[in-house]
């Protein structure tokens, strides 16, 4: 398929539980003109602690810069897992523009902030220690989900995730889930553009939140989703939808849905601007650096 643009998060290249072998078939089956990293492509948090990365780490991270050397504007913006990354603002890197956050016009015209999302996240910002602490406990979740899924593999059963599960029925992670979507609305409103594209909470959603609209791109750990956008302006949300035979861009032995053939389905749509979108508006800009944060 040909898109617009596309945004992609959460990658966490480098830890154990990453997708990349699934990442690699998307990216092959996928053109953009603009491909958006949304923050946490590279867990430079795993790496510091155990050196996990792959030849499809790599394989990756090639792909991404082939793609920017031909047709496809790429750009990078880092998350909490890859803050190392901020110490490269201003340079080039083959090409790629790194940010800390970008405004994406689209071709009906909207504007959408697009950020991380670790910026409005308490944790992150007043209790370092906690939030690692956190992901030491997602980690281990995500690694009995990996064992718990072989063996519903071997009864015949199809993917579940343990993670997933947890976040929903939690009070306290509904709870967290919907300030988040209201904090990042907030900070659209207070941006004078008509939505924010964000990652950080690994739920993938298109939701209109007083008014404004609400996209997360989601990650490639457990959900391996994307958010697209047409030729006529309006985004999709793109979910993994898996055969039974397993295709060659699977991660042997990772206990995810993607260790059968793979595509990306569009599950959402935002509601877009009807009869906005002009063809004369494909040749402009639509990402604008945006100071002042």
């Amino acid at each position: 398929m040909k898109y617009h643009a596309i945004w992609i998060s959460d990658l966490h290249l480098g830890s154990r539980h990453c997708q990349a072998g699934l990442l690699l078939d998307f990216l092959h089956q996928n053109e953009c003109r603009n491909l958006y990293l949304v923050g946490d492509i590279i867990d430079g948090w795993e790496l510091r602690r155990r050196w996990l990365w792959s030849t499809e780490a790599n394989t990756v991270i090639q792909k991404i810069l082939r793609m920017n050397r031909k047709r496809t504007r790429v750009t990078y913006i880092y998350g909490n897992h890859d803050e190392f990354m901020a110490q490269f603002l201003g340079l080039n890197l083959g090409g790629v523009r790194l940010v800390e956050r970008v405004v994406h016009e689209g071709v009906d015209g909207r504007r959408y902030l697009v950020l991380h999302g670790h910026q409005l996240d308490g944790l992150v910002l007043f209790n370092r220690l906690l939030e690692r602490v956190g992901a030491r406990l997602y980690d281990a979740i995500l690694e009995f989900n990996l064992h718990l899924n072989r063996l519903r593999r071997r009864l015949g059963f199809g993917y579940w995730s343990v993670a997933a599960y947890l976040k929903f029925q939690a009070k306290s992670a509904v709870r967290y889930v919907t300030q988040f979507e209201e904090a990042m609305v907030h900070l659209a409103r207070q941006s004078g553009v008509e939505g924010v594209i964000c990652g950080h909470i690994h739920r993938a959603e298109i939701r209109t939140v007083h008014g404004f609209e609400y996209l997360n791109c989601g990650d490639w750990v457990e959900s391996c989703t994307a958010l697209a956008e047409d030729f006529e302006g309006n985004i999709h949300l793109l979910k993994l939808h898996e055969s039974g035979a397993r295709g060659a861009g699977g991660n042997p032995g990772n206990g995810h849905p993607g260790e059968g053939r793979a595509r990306m389905v569009p599950t959402e749509r935002s509601p877009g601007r009807p009869g906005a979108a002009g063809q004369d508006r494909l040749c402009q800009p639509v990402a604008t650096d945006l100071a002042g944060f």
